[in-house]
């Protein structure tokens, strides 16, 4: 990442590619870049965080079939899983993600 300073030193723009008056390049990772970054509501992508997300999200599907085939019990899992896992549902219900299939499609 390359930035852009004001005169006291201040992040003021933040650019992928070099460009005139930006510096760097910076690590997306450095504390105040993602200060910067979080104050506009912007994040860098980390890969292995992405990955990390993704990854929950397939293991939140994998325990919805075992329960659903009988494999393992809803309260088989420990409370604070159980918890957890009733929270993640309900935000993932109420989530504006894209929906591949509506409600109504029984098809695939």
């Amino acid at each position: 990442m390359f930035v852009q300073r004001d005169a006291s030193g201040v992040i003021v723009a933040v650019s992928q590619e070099p460009a005139e008056g930006f510096s760097g390049p910076m690590d997306a990772a450095d504390p105040e870049l993602r200060l910067f970054l979080d104050n506009v509501g912007v994040s860098p992508v980390d890969p292995l965080r992405q990955s990390d997300l993704e990854a929950v999200r397939v293991l939140e599907d994998l325990i919805d079939v075992l329960i659903a085939k009988g494999v393992v019990r809803f309260t088989d899992l420990p409370e604070p899983a159980q918890n957890k896992l009733l929270q993640r549902k309900s935000l993932r219900q109420n989530s504006s993600e894209l929906t591949l299939l509506g409600e109504d499609d029984g098809l695939i």
